[in-house]
């Protein structure tokens, strides 16, 4: 078996290569091609170690030991259990239909091949993060990911507002980074390896210690640097920023980004590192406030979006949230598990969201929209199964681990943690907050009237301002020519071809079903046993939450129930109050957002997070590096070290040259006041 664990990462890495370097010679269907076939063996290897874990066969060992210094052995190795099985396959399987859908969407786009080069290699990198056994391989896969993220995002390298974005993900993840190496080398300074397996036998030390010249506990200092990594990877407040900028990249790798991988990496670390989180009350309750916060504050954000990707984007903000409040109870197999369903109807909504611009030639605008249900019937019926998931309808997939987040919220509010009423109050809201915007975009998008049609002056102009999505097989140069964006009054939208369908109909099969068939064996079964530790004493809200699930009958029982929940009743509310601001009374939100203008403004900038980065941190920086360039580099270094030691031989030269005047009589005197001074030392000495 260790040979098809190397396969499984270094298939994709392979078809990068091969699309990367010899793309032009290859040509644009062979590239293709090639990532799609590492892609799909990453995949299909993926599940066959799945089922052999299943039966009971986990590795954890070293397979290549990179260098040896001193006592510090600097490994790559795998370990292979559940948790890992199960990312291994999320991750391979949204890459694979993000790979085949990119065929679709980047039809025409010049830089197609590279296209598929850094998306292969963007799996290659999710995959060595979530295989790997030991901390410096997972930093390894934390950076690269980061790195072809950047890439990524910034993939139009010709548009400024892509660069902004994609240097702004690059900075705002290097504070995060920061603090996860900083929580690395704590580790390794403590506990003398950097291997899990060693790290996790020495928690029980770890958790006695003190950090050095403060009272802190060092296992305290030490998650809530590992979790400020998280923050930045999975975009919690306030390192979120990056997020809904990195809109700029194409919609597949959106549906990459924010689906499966990179910003469910923390979720996953955090998961990985439960035995040392267990052990300080203190990080868990920082992880859950957090967590709360970014998942009732970023929904709010979506309200207000015209833009259909980054309604989307903002989903995601709040829905890493939810997991986040996950982890702050303990409830580590929940958090995973609503990444596991949201993967499938994320990427879903993504991958509809970008089809919808491909129909409507480029424009993002829901405003410009509308009616779209008979002209994009597969594309409508995707979407809406993606949207009852996102906002837990019962018997989806989204409504078991949803449901389950708030549940473990309630349990733990019981138990009196610190921060999980604010959290479980939180959860609640953004029952009716998700509903509500959702509905709100789907009902814009695919019900109403056709606007579209009175937008011909709008159409000479671009809409797509957060992002012009490019290049569908009718328009070569749409990314290109602004004056291409958006429908003409006498267009008509059209279906997407069937390389990008078929994505939608493969992953809208699991957003209905893989909550239901999952949700006992991955909770309340033996499926995370040995992978996850829980205080069950400290932190009760698994248990309880066991034994609400019992007391339903099962899954099939808690959807039965639901309806006579709060949050079933919230998202009806959410649903229902979407349908009648947009459909029925489009003159409520209006009035609503010329009543609130404070409100309004706050929303549109986004809390000023973006200000106060610019302003505070950035015009601080700036004035930082202006004080040091004008002080130390201009002052100190080049007007006293490198001017002024030129100025102190030129001035001794130029005393020297007084006694250098090539006469003979000047010398000879010279001579003889010398010896005249240096007889009257002698007689006086």
């Amino acid at each position: 078996m260790k040979a098809l664990y190397l396969i499984i990462p270094f298939a994709p890495l392979v078809g990068s290569i091969l699309a990367g370097l010899f793309g032009k010679q290859l040509g644009r269907l062979p590239s293709a091609i090639a990532t799609i076939l590492g892609v799909l063996v990453a995949f299909i290897g993926s599940v066959i170690v799945f089922n052999d874990v299943r039966a009971g066969n986990v590795f954890n060992g070293s397979v290549y030991t990179w260098a040896q210094i001193g006592g510090l052995h600097l490994e790559v190795g795998f370990l292979i259990d559940n948790l890992t099985t199960m990312m291994m396959c999320v991750v391979t399987f949204v890459s694979l239909m993000v790979h085949i859908y990119t065929m679709g969407y980047m039809a025409e786009d010049p830089g197609y091949q590279r296209f598929f080069s850094y998306i292969s290699l963007f799996t290659f990198s999710m995959l060595m993060l979530v295989m790997s056994n030991n901390f410096l391989q997972l930093f390894f896969g934390w950076e690269a990911v980061g790195l072809v993220s950047y890439l990524l995002i910034g993939f139009w390298y010709t548009r400024p507002t892509a660069i902004f974005a994609n240097m702004k993900a690059f900075l705002v993840n290097r504070v995060g980074d920061f603090g996860f190496v900083l929580g690395i080398g704590l580790i390794y300074a403590f506990a003398g390896t950097l291997d899990y397996a060693q790290v996790f036998a020495k928690r029980e030390e770890l958790a006695a210690m003190m950090f050095p010249g403060m009272d802190w506990m060092l296992i305290t200092v030490i998650c809530i640097c590992l979790f400020i990594g998280a923050m930045g990877k999975s975009a919690q407040v306030p390192l979120h920023v990056w997020l809904p900028d990195s809109m700029e990249g194409p919609t597949p790798i959106s549906a990459l980004i924010h689906a499966a991988t990179m910003v469910t990496a923390g979720i996953f670390m955090v998961t990985r590192m439960s035995p040392l989180f267990e052990l300080s009350d203190t990080a868990l309750s920082f992880v859950l406030i957090i967590g709360s916060i970014t998942a009732l504050f970023m929904g709010f954000l979506g309200i207000i979006q015209n833009d259909v990707k980054r309604v989307v984007a903002y989903s995601t903000l709040s829905q890493l949230g939810y997991m986040t409040v996950a982890l702050g109870v303990s409830a580590y197999s929940v958090a995973v598990f609503h990444l596991m369903t949201h993967a499938f109807f994320k990427a879903l909504l993504f991958l509809g969201a970008g089809s919808v611009i491909m129909g409507m030639h480029h424009d993002q605008d829901m405003r410009n929209m509308g009616g779209l249900r008979k002209y994009m019937p597969i594309t409508w019926i995707t979407s809406l199964i993606g949207s009852l998931a996102l906002i837990g309808t019962p018997f989806f997939s989204g409504f078991y681990s949803k449901d389950s987040i708030i549940e473990a919220a309630a349990e733990a509010m019981h138990a009196h943690q610190v921060g999980a009423t604010f959290a479980y109050y939180a959860v609640l809201a953004g029952v009716f907050i998700t509903a509500f915007y959702s509905f709100r975009m789907y009902f814009m998008v695919f019900h109403g009237k056709e606007r579209w049609m009175n937008n011909a002056e709008q159409h000479m102009s671009a809409h797509g301002h957060d992002g012009h999505d490019a290049h569908d097989a009718h328009d070569e140069h749409a990314d290109h020519d602004e004056h291409h964006h958006g429908l003409g009054p006498n267009d008509k939208p059209h279906e997407s071809p069937w390389v990008v369908t078929v994505p939608l109909i493969l992953l809208a099969i699991p957003s209905v079903i893989i909550g239901l068939m999952t949700i006992e064996p991955m909770l309340f079964g033996e499926f995370f046993k040995g992978v996850i530790t829980i205080d069950a004493e400290r932190h009760p809200a698994m248990e309880e939450l066991a034994k609400v699930f019992e007391h339903h009958g099962g899954a099939v029982g808690m959807a039965m129930h639901a309806i006579s929940t709060a949050p079933f009743w919230l998202a009806l509310a959410g649903v229902v109050t979407a349908y009648v601001f947009y459909m029925l009374k489009p003159s409520i939100p209006a009035a609503i957002k010329a009543k609130t203008p404070l409100l309004n403004n706050l929303l549109e900038n986004k809390y000023y997070f973006d200000k106060f980065n610019e302003v505070v941190i950035a015009g601080g920086a700036r004035k930082i590096g202006e004080f040091l360039w004008k002080v130390s580099d201009t002052k100190l270094i080049d007007g006293l070290v490198v001017n002024g030691a030129a100025k102190v031989v030129n001035v001794f030269a130029q005393a020297m040259s007084l006694f250098q005047s090539g006469l003979i009589y000047q010398y000879a005197f010279a001579m003889v006041i010398g010896l005249a001074f240096f007889l009257l030392m002698i007689v006086t000495l």
